[in-house]
């Protein structure tokens, strides 16, 4: 299992815990702060995806005029988490 806490950068939220398997299949995300209902239905959009296979579909999104998005730095999360 690989695990990671990211610290977001421009965003509601403050922190992203992230832990994948072995396999890089993604088994829990929480977020810490941030819009709670809307960071719970991503959590569970994302439970038992692949890393990459999130990053393609999250990558670049943009919180209205802010450069990034929680699911942005989702993707940045995950981008760290697969380099342990």
């Amino acid at each position: 299992m690989k695990h990671i806490q990211y610290k977001t950068q421009g965003t509601c939220s403050q922190f992203i815990s992230v832990i994948a398997d072995d396999n890089d299949v993604i088994q829990e995300v929480t977020f810490f702060g941030g819009c709670n209902g809307n960071l719970q239905g991503i959590s569970r959009l994302v439970k038992g995806q692949k890393i990459d296979d999130v990053i393609c579909r999250l990558n670049g999104i943009r919180c209205g005029d802010k450069f990034t998005s929680c699911p942005d730095q989702l993707c940045r999360a995950l981008e760290q988490l697969k380099q342990q």
